[in-house]
């Protein structure tokens, strides 16, 4: 079915069934059939949140001048809500989702799923892990909302749809494009609640840039990710509890127990310096591996690497004695985050529990993730 659009008298607007029973909508120049296809798939966030009504996939497709010059873009409406309101199914939908897509299109050069800032680093992890396909997977959103002076949404978008045209960004995972950088998702963390350079991958520094004359990759994250990854979401039905615990001077091990009551199969800590707990929550993580549940420390600071504990670090008895039970019941259920960030390390021991309960093989998933 071709119908012509009257806002744009030299596009031709083309709408297509997907497999999924979404409507979505081709938008290209005569001519440009040669163009890579790339396609949109909107969760809403503050880059659609204008005053009155958010801006629908469509309108977020049309709002980028020179399109037709980029690439032949198709879109969707998965949702439209801020970022913090996705719910676990809905990650698990969105994953199906971008597979579906890719597998059903082998001649998709990427996919671009618009989302809120507030949380988009852990729904790009999430995705990171969970889309395995070679081909670019790039998470976009604005800080500034499209009624506020200065909104940069339109650009993020056309950055985001160029880097998923970008036959270099093939087998670098998901990415996250705004403010003219490509970040990992791995490593990327949003560092200022309003600046738009927010997003940084700190000491390991951006994959590239998206300038005015092309797209520029300095280096390629090493980790496992997207093809190479071993996390199927095809038939997963629900991701298991994990919270996140701070830790701080004097921190009560009840929160921990509180977590543990409530359903948790893991606990991340976000432990001071590398790796310090609370001796007031040694009761809590007592309590946390007695009931089988995995404790995860990672760090507070920001950056920097847990590595997979020592002896005493763990619990275990000096050389020559007998470890008691407790010792031996907190090494089986202990884990080193190594690099990740709480966020992040929560996200990966939820995918680790789908898979595996043994110590031995989550903490492979740690090191090689």
């Amino acid at each position: 079915m071709t119908v012509s659009a009257t806002a744009a008298p030299s596009l031709r607007v083309r709408l297509l069934v997907l497999t999924a029973g979404l409507i979505a909508v081709s938008i290209a120049a005569g001519g440009a059939q040669s163009l890579p296809h790339v396609h949109l798939v909107a969760t809403g966030g503050t880059i659609s949140n204008r005053d009155g009504g958010r801006l629908t996939a469509e309108e977020l497709a049309r709002s980028m001048p020179g399109l037709d010059k980029v690439a032949t873009l198709t879109y969707e409406q998965f949702a439209n809500v801020a970022s913090s309101q996705l719910t676990m199914q809905q990650w698990l939908n969105l994953a199906r989702r971008v597979n579906e897509l890719l597998a059903g299109d082998k001649a998709l050069a990427g996919v671009v799923v618009t989302s809120g800032t507030d949380t988009l680093e852990e729904t790009a992890f999430f995705l990171h892990l969970t889309v395995r396909d070679s081909r670019p997977v790039v998470i976009v959103g604005s800080m500034r909302n499209p009624s506020t002076l200065g909104y940069e949404g339109a650009a993020n978008l056309m950055e985001g749809v160029r880097v998923a045209a970008e036959p270099q960004a093939r087998d670098k995972g998901a990415l996250v494009v705004l403010n003219d950088e490509i970040n990992s998702a791995r490593d990327v963390q949003k560092t200022d609640a309003l600046r738009l350079q927010t997003f940084r991958s700190r000491e390991y520094g951006q994959l590239g840039v998206v300038d005015r004359d092309r797209v520029v990759f300095f280096r390629a994250p090493l980790q496992r990710h997207t093809a190479k990854s071993e996390f199927d979401m095809s038939s997963v039905t629900q991701l298991p509890r994990v919270d996140v615990v701070m830790v701080y001077q004097d921190a009560p091990g009840d929160l921990i127990k509180a977590a543990v009551d409530g359903g948790a199969k893991g606990i991340v800590l976000a432990s001071a310096g590398a790796g310090a707990t609370s001796g007031t929550q040694n009761e809590g993580i007592d309590y946390a591996v007695q009931k089988g549940v995995f404790v995860v420390t990672s760090t507070r600071t920001g950056s920097g690497r847990i590595a997979p504990p020592r002896a005493e670090a763990t619990g275990e008895s000096p050389a020559g004695t007998t470890p008691t039970p407790a010792q031996q019941k907190r090494r089986q259920f202990s884990i080193a985050a190594e690099d990740h960030a709480p966020l992040k390390a929560r996200i990966l021991l939820m995918l680790a529990l789908t898979k595996t309960k043994d110590r031995a093989d989550i903490q492979r998933m740690f090191s090689e993730y």
